[in-house]
Order: structure tokens, then C-alpha cells, then sequence
């Protein structure tokens, strides 16, 4: 089972993250797992007629918010691995608005995301399984900030949480 992270192993920004994910008061790997497969089937059961909608202008659509999840797991599975590799090179950020805007999504269906993230998701999870307590531990610096391995999957279920909030309470 791995720890949760302490407060200085991460950004302030992430605080909230953290504490979503932690409130489910499980192991954090079975977490990751379990919230994979319940993204994956919140996000296929919403109708094809739904998948373009965006609940303000402005703001992504149902199609742009699963695809931000499929494209933040692959960021912070990456960062996560470097760190687990001891690499101390900084990571930097990345605009996740300009990922949204420059990702084309017209010939993708939510359906086809759906199956991409829980296909991303279960190939990562295996990265995420070989993760040792001592090893949780490892710091690197991403996006300016000192971050665990642990904080990384911690902020990754958060993150997750966080978006199948939005998605709830201002989409569906």
C-alpha cells in the first residue's frame, strides 16, 4: 500500500487533487484502478448526441474533457516514470488549453475515447503496480515544483475525480 503523500511533496495547486483522492480512504493503486473502469463506463454510457455538448461557450465539450483525462494521464504517467527512474532532469508544465484546442477530435467518437482511456489507463496501471513504498517516495521537479512518485498517483485520482465532478454536475 503506498502512503499518502505529505503536503511538501507536491504544489499547492494539486491540495485539492490529493484530498479527493484520499477520500476515498482506499489503497491508492486499487483507487486508480477502480476509477478507471467507472470513467470509462460513465463516459460510455453518455448519448452520441451529447458528445459535443459544452455546457458554456468557452468551455470544452464532453468529447475535449475525456480527452484533457486521456491526455493529463499520459503527462503525469510520464513524469511519474521519470521520477521512478531516479531521472532528475525539471519537467515542465504544459497548457491544457492549447492541448484542447490543437487536439482534433472530428473523426473521434466518445466512444472511441472512451475505449483510449481505458486502454491508457490499464497500460498504465501496470507502470503504476511496480511502484514500491520506498520508491513512492522519489522526488523529482515538475511544472516548477518538487513532486513524489507518490503525489503523482494521488494527483492523478484526484484529478480524475475532480472532472467526473464537473462532468456531473454541469453536463449531465
Amino acid at each position: 500500500m503506498i502512503s499518502k503523500p505529505t503536503a511538501d511533496e507536491y504544489a499547492p495547486f494539486y491540495a485539492n487533487y490529493v484530498a479527493l483522492a484520499t477520500s476515498t480512504n482506499a489503497d491508492i493503486l486499487q483507487t486508480l484502478a477502480a476509477f478507471g473502469q467507472s470513467t470509462f463506463l460513465t463516459f460510455s454510457s453518455i448519448a452520441v448526441d451529447r458528445q459535443d455538448y459544452a455546457y458554456a461557450a468557452g468551455k470544452w465539450t464532453i468529447k475535449q474533457l475525456l480527452n484533457h483525462l486521456i491526455d493529463a494521464e499520459r503527462i503525469f504517467a510520464y513524469r511519474l516514470l521519470r521520477l521512478l527512474r531516479s531521472d532528475q532532469t525539471p519537467l515542465p508544465g504544459f497548457d491544457e488549453n492549447a492541448y484542447a484546442d490543437n487536439a482534433d477530435l472530428s473523426n473521434h467518437t466518445l466512444s472511441d475515447l472512451a475505449n483510449e482511456f481505458k486502454a491508457v489507463r490499464e497500460a498504465n496501471l501496470f507502470l503504476y503496480n511496480t511502484v514500491t513504498e520506498t520508491q513512492s517516495t522519489f522526488t523529482g521537479t515538475a511544472s516548477g515544483s518538487q513532486v513524489s512518485v507518490r503525489a503523482l498517483l494521488y494527483i492523478i485520482a484526484g484529478h480524475e475525480l475532480h472532472h467526473l465532478n464537473i462532468l456531473k454536475e454541469r453536463y449531465l
